[in-house]
This record gives C-alpha cells, structure tokens and sequence, in this order.
C-alpha cells in the first residue's frame, strides 16, 4: 500500500481492490475476500462495486475540494491578489514616476547620441532603431560594408565611454 497518495479517492483508483479508510486504519477488500465472504457473488459483482467505490470517491473528493475552497477567507487565497485593483492615487503617481524615468531615460539616449558624428549617428540609428544589417546600410548609404562596420564601431565605442563617465 505503500504507493498510494494521500487522498481516499487515489487510495482506491490505484488498488486492485476496494479501499476504506478509518481512523485506526486502512482496509483493503481484494477480490478474493469478497468471493470468499459472498459466495452468491461474482467477479461482475465486485468490478461493478469497485466501480461504485470509485464514483463515490470522486465525488466526495470533489465536493470537499469546493467546500475547502468555500471556507477560506480572502485574505488565505493568494490568486485574489492578482485580481486586486491598486487606488487611483497609486496608479497617477506610478504614471508619474514612469514618465520622469522615460524623460530621464530620452535624455540620457540624446545625450549620448549627441557624442557621435552625423554619419556616425543616421548609421547607428539604422542598426539599432530599424534593425537593418551592415550590408543593407552599405548598399542604401551606397559605400562599403567595410566602411559600415568601422563607423558603426566607432559609434559604439564612444556611446560606452560615455556611459562609462556617468
């Protein structure tokens, strides 16, 4: 018996028999001991209790579930938290502070862009904002890869000495 779950309902889906669970104990009722205790029975007899036993399991597991789930308080059912709506206040001074670290943060971007040289820059924001390869920059620009690869080198050496100064 050693592998069955905790709940009564797994105690008997998973036996060959019928399971009940007392307080002092668990008792197994193979088909062999019902064959033996009922010998107007047959195997069909037993297959349609275990059946029953397993409907009447299920069931009563189930609804003790709902019911468990009934009895608790709100402040015991960690989902509820997800659902929470935060106060309108919370919610203006999120926005603020949001838009002063976004503020923060396009100055920052301008600044360090401001570091580059034009063609340096209108390359740079090729790459990054519209994601294009340095062959696309190359062939729209009407120059070498070489010379793409090397500005854009360039432009990222000096927007990391700048973030290294801050």
């Amino acid at each position: 018996m050693n592998k069955y779950q905790s709940g009564d309902y797994a105690l008997n889906k998973h036996s060959e028999g019928i399971v009940y669970r007392f307080a002092d104990g668990i008792v197994e009722v193979t088909l062999t001991d019902f064959l033996a205790d009922n010998p107007g029975k047959t195997e069909d007899d037993f297959q349609k209790l275990k059946e029953l036993s397993d409907a009447d399991y299920l069931e009563r597991d189930r609804s003790e579930h709902r019911q468990t789930w009934k009895n608790t308080t709100l402040d015991d059912r960690t989902e509820t938290v997800c659902i929470s709506v935060p106060s309108a206040e919370t919610l203006v001074v999120d926005a603020l502070e949001e838009a002063l670290q976004q503020s923060s943060r396009v100055e920052t971007a301008r600044n360090a862009l401001s570091m580059l040289t034009d063609i340096q820059k209108r390359r740079y924001l090729l790459r990054v904002v519209k994601r294009l390869t340095t062959r696309e920059i190359a062939a729209l620009e009407r120059v070498s890869h070489v010379a793409v690869v090397y500005s854009l080198e360039a432009a990222e050496k000096r927007i990391k000495k700048y973030f290294s100064n801050l």
